[in-house]
């Protein structure tokens, strides 16, 4: 009896250990699509993330910058799906992070872009944040 209970708890042990390690795995790549999720983070998350600061600080001035808004909040929702597809969700953190943080808050500010609200757009561009900082405060290695 005694055998058979250290047999169990050595095999639990094993497949959380494998949960824990094909989680990790996810987090680095979708299992099919060569994407890894640093360049989706360096080439699409980032680059618009970063536009959209610096566009809304500056206030769209035209019809041309209202629709270079409109572009990285579109790109930023796509990156939404991106992070949930091939496998590449390993929790309800990223999970949250990508479908109720950062799908939400780029579909709020494109409805606000829709109507040239900039102070609907600074609210909702608010939410990115959010969805970045919990993500990255559960899976992105700290810098030593």
């Amino acid at each position: 009896m005694l055998l058979r209970r250290g047999w169990t708890l050595a095999l639990a042990g094993a497949i959380a250990i494998a949960g824990v390690s094909a989680a990790s795995a996810q987090i680095k790549k979708g299992k099919t699509r060569p994407l890894t999720t640093a360049q989706l983070m360096k080439g699409t998350v980032k680059p618009n993330t970063d536009a959209v600061k610096k566009a809304l600080e500056a206030g769209p001035a035209d019809d041309d910058a209202w629709a270079a808004l409109a572009m990285s909040a579109s790109l930023l929702n796509e990156a939404s799906y991106t992070l949930m597809d091939d496998g590449r969700c390993p929790d309800t953190v990223w999970a949250d992070a990508a479908t109720k943080n950062l799908r939400q808050a780029s579909v709020d500010l494109l409805k606000a872009i829709d109507g040239k609200n900039l102070e609907g757009a600074k609210a909702a561009a608010a939410g990115f944040g959010k969805s970045c900082k919990g993500c990255h405060d559960a899976h992105k290695k700290k810098a030593k």
